[in-house]
């Protein structure tokens, strides 16, 4: 448990993790377990504030000798915190807290429109049927035993711990968790695949908490040494306004700076734009929504970004949907992306089929990489991964290596899991690019038109059969059994014909 006393001090990570997720357990009971993080997130992100922005000023006050009114100027901190919105004001209310609550937050929106303006959502503090007084002064003193600013939350504990809250919420809701949740593991390799450089922009149109954009700035920092010119280079969006105020927080409390998330549907309502056109991105990465209804079919035919240029995929399975906007919002020549989508969008016909065959002729698909089972939430289903690139690589042109990694995983009690050497594995077969017996396969495209452009994975990768290897006395028991089972099958025949009268 870590105490007042020990908030000034750096905790470990496992510490922070420990104590946030007891916040979610004083909610237990009152608020029903999908709705922790509507209220948790919040709470944690005002005390960070609030905490930063006090060491922020006892930084400046010491680096002026003292000075209060140089303390004060705005240039010293990186928001605002109008005074009353601050945690100690908060922490002395003792009746209508969750109004105080909710007035500090739109205080401090309305104080950093350009950054903060409605990150703390739309939860309902002054509920008092399911946040009393009592209930919310727990929670808010729970927090007050920890210090979330700068100096404590070193090495990016803090931002860490956050991510294991989105994981714990995850966990705890399963089904609903597909929405807003990607396991980080698939992220990685995608991620990797992709290969984000300092300078480049990355977009996710179907962003959830962020984790694909946080993917991206930790594959900059472990492989190109530098994330700072990747600052305001992030964009997403996302649809659903508590998913999309938690990626906005995630990606400040991860210290990312000058990102772009924007609330909002996608498919009829993009936010980015460049002139009159779709704006355009270096890499392009989503697991968007497995085979969405009502997705907005009813403005495609018209779709003024000619987004529709392959066709319109059928009312009740947006999956090529999400593909086509993605391939419009590739840059030109540098553009990729990686998708995540059902099995089934490899091979049904129809509508889709038509699509499918039109975006594989233009030659952008360059792998095909099926996954294992039960690794994402609210499916216990196997999903595929596709990459495209505007600009394939010469000896890549007109070919799509098709990978079989179903087998790459580690079962685990809720969900399987990719571990790093799964990773390592499917991402070496991808990058090398080479017919691997069993597992990977280097497919031509008039070979794939030979089978009506379907992308049914068994149709190109063939599992590996495995001999089998037994000892002498291992085959000499096996052929005694067999010799054994054959003659009491005799017998029973011999019985059954002798009842029968067909033998004396």
């Amino acid at each position: 448990m870590i105490t007042q006393s020990d908030s000034v001090k750096p905790f470990t990570l496992s510490e922070l993790e420990s104590h946030l997720w007891e916040a979610a357990n004083i909610l237990r009971g009152p608020v029903d377990a999908a709705d922790f993080k509507t209220y948790v997130f919040p709470l944690l992100f005002l005390k960070s504030l609030s905490d930063t922005y006090e060491e922020e000023y006892q930084a400046a006050l010491k680096e002026s000798g003292g000075d209060v009114e140089f303390a004060q100027f705005t240039q010293n901190y990186r928001f605002k915190i109008p005074e009353s919105a601050r945690w100690t004001d908060v922490r002395s209310v003792t009746s209508n807290v969750g109004q105080a609550l909710q007035k500090a937050m739109r205080s401090i929106e309305k104080a950093n429109p350009s950054t903060l303006y409605g990150i703390f959502g739309d939860a309902q503090w002054t509920n008092k049927e399911r946040l009393s007084d009592s209930l919310l002064r727990d929670l808010i003193e729970h927090f007050s035993c920890i210090n979330l600013g700068n100096q404590s939350a070193q090495d990016d504990t803090l931002g860490q711990s956050y991510e294991y809250l989105i994981k714990k919420f995850a966990d705890s809701t399963n089904k609903k968790a597909g929405e807003f949740y990607t396991p980080r593991p698939v992220v990685r390799l995608m991620v990797n695949i992709l290969d984000p450089k300092e300078g480049e922009t990355i977009y996710d149109p179907a962003c959830g908490t962020g984790g694909m954009l946080l993917g991206a700035i930790r594959h900059i920092k472990e492989h190109h040494g530098d994330d700072r010119r990747l600052w305001g280079k992030l964009f997403g969006q996302e649809k659903n306004l508590t998913t999309h105020t938690i990626a906005r927080m995630n990606l400040i409390l991860h210290n990312a700076a000058d990102f772009q998330i924007v609330h909002g549907d996608v498919l009829r309502h993009p936010a980015f734009f460049s002139g009159d056109n779709l704006a355009t991105f270096n890499c392009v990465i989503a697991n968007p929504p497995f085979s969405l209804e009502n997705w907005g079919e009813e403005v495609w035919p018209n779709d003024s970004f000619g987004r529709n240029f392959a066709g319109i995929p059928p009312s009740k399975r947006g999956d090529y949907a999400w593909v086509q906007h993605m391939i419009r919002s590739m840059a030109p020549n540098t553009g990729r992306m990686a998708v995540v989508l059902p099995h089934g969008a490899l091979f049904r016909m129809g509508k889709e089929g038509n699509i499918r065959q039109k975006i594989l002729d233009m030659d952008l698909l360059e792998a095909v990489i099926g996954l294992g089972p039960n690794l994402f939430y609210g499916t216990g289903l196997a999903a595929c991964v596709l990459v495209f690139r505007q600009r394939k690589a010469i000896d890549r042109k007109n070919k799509i290596i098709i990978i079989d990694a179903s087998k790459e995983f580690k079962i685990g009690r809720a969900h399987n899991e990719l571990q790093p050497e799964h990773i390592e594995r499917i991402y070496g077969w991808y990058r090398n690019f080479k017919d691997v017996e069993g597992v990977a396969r280097v497919v031509r495209l008039e070979e794939i038109a030979a089978n009506n452009y379907n992308l049914n994975i068994p149709r190109y990768v063939e599992p590996k059969v495995e001999p089998e290897t037994i000892t002498v006395e291992e085959a000499m028991q096996q052929l005694q059994t067999s010799a054994m089972a054959a003659f009491a099958a005799e017998d029973r025949l011999i019985t059954i014909l002798q009842r029968e009268g067909l033998l004396e």
